[in-house]
């Protein structure tokens, strides 16, 4: 269950390392970190990193239809892999490539939703590329430095380590649920979907943790890669008022979707997910609270290399999320056959 090759996305990033030289100036492997680190001359005390992501599917599939969302999600995007590995951003550079038949107020949109995110995080886009194309895809690339004793990456936890989220999870998976179900808009507005990239969180992490990486793809995958990485298991503690934010717990309560989806489906927030050893906790918690911080403890690193989801009734079921992690290239991108399976799991793990 722990091998890296079973979840099809692991095995198609393989397919493109494979072809590339590795620099020797990299420190990190695949798929250990959220952002490149590299070695740089006349940086002695610090590693570069370097992360780029790209919006295009999320538009493509109609998840987001504001421009705003559209630009201010791929900024907090790459902004959160600078996070995880608890960098201090230089800024970004952008690539935006949009469709020739847009209107400058729709331009003007991606840009504005770009400068808040720029200004939330007190970062700066410090320049970039533009293009006509036939579909809309927005790319950004961050760079920031990590002191080099501070190194953290997706590696690293023991069994007993404390799990951490920086923040509640789940308004990314209710805004795709909602438009996977065609539900009418005021059901889960788009506007409430603003994660924000937890840079702060990230560079007092890095001081604690023994591994990190940030929820972008759903907590439930976040944490089934960090066991397929350190061939150790995670206890689940779901308790879903404590996990979830208040919109996706309303969401729920609204809609009468089950709160498991809300951390088992593939489009998550920015929070990170970081485990801490048991003999550093309440100093990591200290600290964290003097910078007005109250990470939320969601479980435990156990032996066993699997997900173990301890629910309110007592019962512990355990779910292997390689079928949902590669539902999507299952059905083809069949999306409503996606929805009908995704939930046909649920019931099959008796979370339904």
């Amino acid at each position: 269950m722990s091998k890296m090759q079973e979840i099809l996305e692991n095995a198609l990033v393989d397919s493109w390392v494979r072809h590339f030289p590795r620099s020797g100036r990299q420190i990190n492997q695949a798929h250990e970190t959220d952002a490149e680190l590299i070695e740089v001359a006349g940086l002695p005390d610090h590693y570069l990193a370097i992360t780029t992501d790209t919006v295009a599917e999320e538009i493509t599939e109609g998840l987001y239809q504001d421009p705003h969302t559209m630009g201010w999600v791929t900024i907090m995007a790459n902004l959160s892999d600078l996070a995880a590995v608890g960098a201090e951003p230089l800024g970004l550079v952008v690539s935006v490539c949009i469709e020739p038949s847009r209107d400058a107020a729709f331009s003007d949109g991606i840009a504005q939703g770009m400068a808040d995110a720029c200004r939330d995080a007190g970062v700066f886009i410090l320049g970039g590329d533009t293009n006509s194309t036939r579909v809309i895809s927005l790319t950004g690339c961050a760079i920031g430095l990590v002191p080099r004793k501070e190194k953290i990456t997706r590696r690293g936890c023991n069994v007993g380590d404390v799990v951490f989220i920086s923040g509640g999870v789940g308004i990314g998976n209710a805004l795709g649920l909602a438009r996977l179900a065609k539900l009418p808009p005021e059901r889960f507005p788009e506007r409430l979907y603003r994660p924000c990239a937890r840079l702060q969180e990230g560079q007092l992490v890095r001081r604690y943790a023994s591994c990190c990486m940030d929820t972008s793809d759903g907590l439930l995958a976040t944490l089934d890669q960090l066991m397929r990485l350190n061939d150790l298991g995670f206890v689940l503690e779901c308790n879903w008022p404590k996990l979830l934010t208040r919109p996706a717990l309303e969401f729920c309560a609204g809609t009468g979707a089950p709160p498991w989806l809300m951390t088992a489906g593939p489009h998550g927030e920015f929070e990170l997910a970081f485990t801490v050893p048991e003999a550093r906790r309440e100093a990591f918690l200290e600290a964290a609270h003097a910078l007005g911080l109250f990470p939320i403890r969601i479980g435990t690193v156990q032996e066993t290399p699997a997900l173990t989801l301890a629910l309110d009734s007592g019962e512990r079921v355990e779910v292997d999320m390689a079928p949902l992690r590669n539902l999507l290239q299952t059905v083809q991108g069949d999306l409503s056959r996606y929805l009908e399976e995704f939930r046909g799991w649920g019931r099959k793990w008796g979370l339904e």
